[in-house]
């Protein structure tokens, strides 16, 4: 399994059900609010050779309520 980090900007008013949503996908490992440009930051296990772009699109920024996703891919852990 390989990190990656997503962060998502929600519609006005709609950072509760955005998360609401995601956490009853039971697909993130880790979950917060943030402040600044972007209102959620999650923490995903993506399986070996799945392909990130797809998955991140289909089954998370699909969301209703998501205006902007930027995912990070990570490579090492210190």
């Amino acid at each position: 399994m390989k990190p990656i980090f997503v962060q998502l900007r929600c519609k006005p008013g709609k950072t509760y059900e955005v998360a609401d949503a995601i956490y009853k996908t039971e697909l993130v490992s880790e979950l917060y609010s943030t402040s600044g440009e972007w209102d959620l930051l999650l923490k995903v296990y993506i399986a070996e050779g799945e392909e990130i772009g797809r998955f991140v699109n289909e089954k998370i920024a699909a969301i209703d309520g998501i205006e902007r996703s930027l995912t990070t891919i990570t490579f090492t852990a210190f």
